[in-house]
């Protein structure tokens, strides 16, 4: 620990910035990841443990397009498309059946859902680790000391516009505020003639297709494997829960945040890195019942 310790801020401090950089990438993808699950919680009230596994199928979506000759810019909408319908077909088979049921009911069943689609993933493609290979080249500044590979440039950059089209489509689409006016109150908005059952089955299906982005942007920048959704799913649910449910910018600032710490993490121990998203949501969760429970003190 000393040694890393020294070696960050005494012998090469420069490091700092390779790490900054991963972070930012990171909390990229996490962006996307929590953004859909905050809708899904705020919208149909579900907490999607599967959340993560959506990233991975959509990573191996990506990677599968990429072994039989597609390029990037066919592969994403490709994969944004089919995650899309994915959804809806989730939501009509698992999702609606758990609807205004008890918080439990919901943690179970997309808990099965989860075990379900790392097992057929695996079943599919095997145990192993994969990525997709765009051949891009990679920059690299102060001696070699910090390289940037194009492939995460241009993932930043297609995070950055997928954000902006979100936002875009929340706001100014009929469609995104059907979404926004059932979250306020659902009984008035069915009685203002908002089907209710499609705008549960648009909102889930959309989570789905962010998660499909989301993982094609895992699959070119970092590696993926049928069991690393959980290590999304504890991010997701990390964010959401300290940034509150439809804050777009706080779940961006969030996501950098959890990104930056889980690098550093990892540079002092690899494992740490996986294990530091499940830290995160525990510390949160803790800070938020002290809160409560001082706030109920203050009332008493």
């Amino acid at each position: 620990m000393l040694d890393e310790l020294q070696l960050l801020f005494v012998w090469a401090p420069i490091i700092n910035i390779q790490l900054i950089l991963e972070g930012i990438f990171v909390g990229a993808i996490f962006a996307l990841s929590a953004y859909g699950l905050a809708l899904v919680w705020g919208v149909m009230n579900i907490k999607n443990l599967a959340q993560g596994d959506f990233v991975i199928a959509g990573g191996y979506m990506a990677f599968w397009l990429n072994m039989i000759g597609l390029p990037l810019p066919i592969i994403l909408p490709i994969v944004l498309v089919s995650m899309f319908f994915y959804g809806w077909i989730v939501y009509l088979l698992v999702i609606r059946r758990i609807l205004n049921q008890d918080m439990f009911v919901s943690l179970l069943a997309t808990f099965g859902l989860s075990l379900l689609m790392q097992q057929v993933i695996n079943r599919i493609f095997g145990p192993e680790v994969q990525t997709v290979d765009m051949q891009l080249p990679v920059f690299d500044a102060f001696d070699n000391m910090v390289t940037i590979p194009s492939s995460k440039l241009i993932a930043l950059g297609l995070a950055a516009t997928i954000a902006i089209a979100v936002v875009l489509f929340m706001k100014k689409s009929r469609t995104g505020q059907a979404i926004r006016a059932t979250a306020q109150d659902p009984r008035a908005a069915r009685v203002l003639g908002i089907n209710i059952d499609r705008v549960y089955a648009f909102t889930f299906a959309f989570n789905s297709a962010l998660c499909g982005a989301a993982g094609v942007l895992v699959s070119i920048i970092f590696v993926i494997q049928p069991f690393y959704g959980i290590t999304y799913s504890m991010g997701s649910f990390a964010i959401v829960t300290a940034a509150g449910l439809g804050n777009l910018p706080a779940v961006i600032i969030s996501a950098f945040g959890i990104g930056l710490f889980t690098k550093y993490c990892g540079f002092f121990e690899s494992a740490l890195e996986y294990a530091a998203p499940v830290a995160v949501l525990i510390t949160v969760l803790l800070w938020r019942q002290v809160t409560m429970s001082r706030n109920r003190q203050a009332v008493r």
